[in-house]
């Protein structure tokens, strides 16, 4: 459900992204909640303004609020896969009632 304009305009690994993923996966599932990943997990892909560890996660409730943040994780591809699964499970235990 990512438009291919906000693709093109800020890349995959970007708030705006993973705010369009997390609507999507509601609005295409019939769920009440979700979670959207997007990041540079390395040990390539990055660049100076997204190097390796940048992370972005979302989470859509229910209600429709988005709750998006930005993570910049340390250590090899395992490590920053492992940061990014606690990070979302985090959020989502947190945002639950």
């Amino acid at each position: 459900g990512v438009k291919q304009a906000t693709l093109d305009a800020e890349g995959a690994v970007s708030e705006a992204v993973v705010r369009e993923m997390a609507a999507g996966a509601t609005e295409g599932s019939g769920t009440h909640i979700a979670v959207a990943v997007s990041g540079i997990a390395g040990p390539d892909g990055g660049s100076p303004a997204k190097p390796v560890g940048t992370v972005w996660i979302a989470w859509r409730w229910a209600e429709g609020q988005v709750t998006a943040r930005q993570f910049l994780f340390q250590g090899d591809r395992e490590a920053i896969r492992r940061a990014t699964v606690a990070a979302a499970l985090e959020g989502l235990r947190d945002g639950l009632p």
